[in-house]
């Protein structure tokens, strides 16, 4: 299991899954929010996780609070959280029984990404789903 193999993203995105997107916004400024708005019309089943904003829905997708409010729980944690609290999203991801956790463009965190992996996910790190399924040819 490599971070960042293209194989791996081609698995995790080829088809669609649910997907929680950490630190998702409602804000369309927010990249966040782009992604988010993205995955949706990729044909994932996309669950907002902010709790300013739990109990709404951003481009039709849920807002809950936490992680643990994802149920069932999210086959890929896309997480758009600062460096330093990235880690927490992970430990939670890996808790919830995810398959895979996506650290976006500029979110690095090479211990998570190492505990992710040793509890066998699938780790992409700085990178976007928005960027990687048109650049792998998955686009719907």
């Amino acid at each position: 299991m490599a971070i960042n193999d293209d194989a791996e993203i081609r698995e995790l995105l080829g088809q669609p899954r649910r997907i929680a997107v950490v630190g998702a916004s409602p804000n369309p400024a927010r990249p966040s929010n782009g992604v988010l708005a993205f995955l949706v019309r990729q044909g994932h089943d996309v669950i907002a996780v902010n709790p300013g904003h739990a109990g709404t829905t951003i481009h039709g997708a849920p807002v809950v609070a936490t992680l643990a409010d994802v149920e069932p729980p999210a086959d890929i944690v896309d997480i758009f959280r600062a460096s330093d609290q990235a880690g927490a999203a992970v430990d939670e991801a890996i808790v919830q029984g995810a398959k895979a956790v996506w650290l976006q463009i500029g979110v690095i965190d090479d211990a998570a990404a190492k505990r992710a992996a040793a509890a066998g996910l699938t780790v992409v790190m700085d990178r976007c789903p928005k960027i990687e399924v048109p650049r792998l040819g998955l686009l719907r």
